[in-house]
């Protein structure tokens, strides 16, 4: 697991391989990661967007923005969290993720960025 605090918002990443896939005779292997954002703030938060830097050894880096996570802008007060599950797909067994959240103060309706930690993605039989 990694963890970072930005600005008194912690956000912790577990990852793990879920397998190897075969399409149109390309290999693709499968990532999933589990994210909590915990808000150890005195004040309300809301996500509304992300962005991603995705790194993949075998192709070139691919940098992903959007709104929310996963359907969701979730709203932290003080001392909550919210955890969900994404993934994704690498053509390598090898790869890594880093990022930030924009998130906004609802107390004062200042705009401020959390950055995700990078965090690498590797297929368990492909590791020494």
């Amino acid at each position: 697991m990694v963890q970072q605090v930005t600005r008194d918002i912690k956000i912790s990443v577990e990852t793990s391989f879920k397998g190897t896939l075969y399409d149109n005779y390309r290999t693709q292997y499968a990532f999933e990661y589990k994210i909590t954002i915990e808000n150890q703030s005195k004040d309300t938060v809301q996500l509304y967007a992300r962005h991603w830097n995705i790194l993949d050894a075998l192709k070139e880096d691919e940098e992903v923005s959007g709104e929310g996570v996963v359907g969701y802008k979730p709203i932290l007060q003080p001392g909550e969290s919210h955890t969900y599950k994404s993934g994704c797909m690498l053509s390598s067994p090898f790869g890594a993720m880093s990022g930030y959240y924009n998130m906004i103060n609802l107390n004062n309706a200042m705009k401020f960025k959390v950055f995700i930690p990078s965090f690498k993605l590797s297929a368990p039989f492909a590791t020494n």
